[in-house]
Order: C-alpha cells, then structure tokens, then sequence
C-alpha cells in the first residue's frame, strides 16, 4: 500500500509540459546546413547564441558536449545527447536553473539542393512557478521555425 507521503508527492510534481514542433528549408545542402546545428558552429548564424563550452573545454561541436548559456532567466546546462549531423540526426537536453526542461531534436534531411528540418521541442516545468513560462515557451516554439529560416540562410546567402 503506498503512503500517504508519497502519493501528495506524487501529486505536488504534476507539472505544466509543452510539445512544440516546426519545420523549415535551410537553401544549402545538407553536408552544409547539418553541421550548423553543433552548438559552436550555430553561432555563425544565430545572434546572441554564445555558449559557454564545459566539455570539450575547446569549443568543439561532437556528441555529448556539454556547455552553458546565460540569458536574462538564468543560465542552463545543456548536454548534447546526439550529434551526427552527417545522418541528419542532432538532440540536446537542457535544464534552466531548476524551472524547466527541454529537449530539442532535430531531423535533418535533404530536398534537392535544399535541406529540411524538422525540429521538435519539448519542454516541462520543474517547479509551480515555471508553469506559465513553459506555456509561453511553447508558445514561441510554434513560431520559431520562420525565425530560424531566416536566420541560417541569410548566413548561408551572405558566405
């Protein structure tokens, strides 16, 4: 018989939780555009994008880096759980300062001499306060795609 002290936990952890996708064209191939999704190289593309790299301690884009990024809610930790751009396959799992969790994947496939991608968000909140924040997360997820679109093709057009 479970106790009464586990069963009000069990209760009290119930968090808001958030599944989010979008997808878009990147105008380059994908031996190109795939690498751009490593955090090192994502900072050739995307403005503001500075991550602090933990492991390897060299900046280096390779499966399971580990690194921070700082923003105006806090810093995160982020680890790489799978980077193999060159099969269009890239993951990353982060927690911000004990208020959410995401996980963000990434589907990478070419289209002629484009490449789409797919990208999934999926976030939870980890204390009662961070449920409205995971909804307005989710919230930006939906619009993110065109964001990014621009983003790495007006860096692929400009190189």
């Amino acid at each position: 018989m479970e106790s009464k002290a586990s069963v009000c936990a069990h209760a009290a952890c119930e968090r808001a939780h958030s599944e989010r996708n979008f997808e878009f064209l990147a105008e380059g191939p994908m031996s190109e555009v795939a690498p751009l999704f490593g955090a090192h190289k994502e900072r050739l593309w995307a403005p503001g994008w500075d991550p602090c790299f933990i492991w390897p301690a060299r900046a280096e884009d390779r499966p399971g880096m580990v690194f921070t990024v700082s923003g105006q809610h806090g810093t995160a930790v982020w680890v790489n759980t799978r980077f193999e751009p060159q099969d269009g396959h890239v993951q990353y799992a982060y927690v911000l300062e004990n208020t959410m969790s995401t996980l963000i994947t990434l589907l990478i496939t070419p289209r002629g001499e484009c490449t789409h991608v797919a990208v999934s968000y999926r976030r939870t909140a980890l204390k009662p306060q961070a449920d409205p924040w995971v909804a307005h997360m989710a919230e930006l997820d939906t619009k993110a795609g065109d964001e990014w679109a621009a983003q790495i093709n007006a860096y692929l057009k400009a190189r």
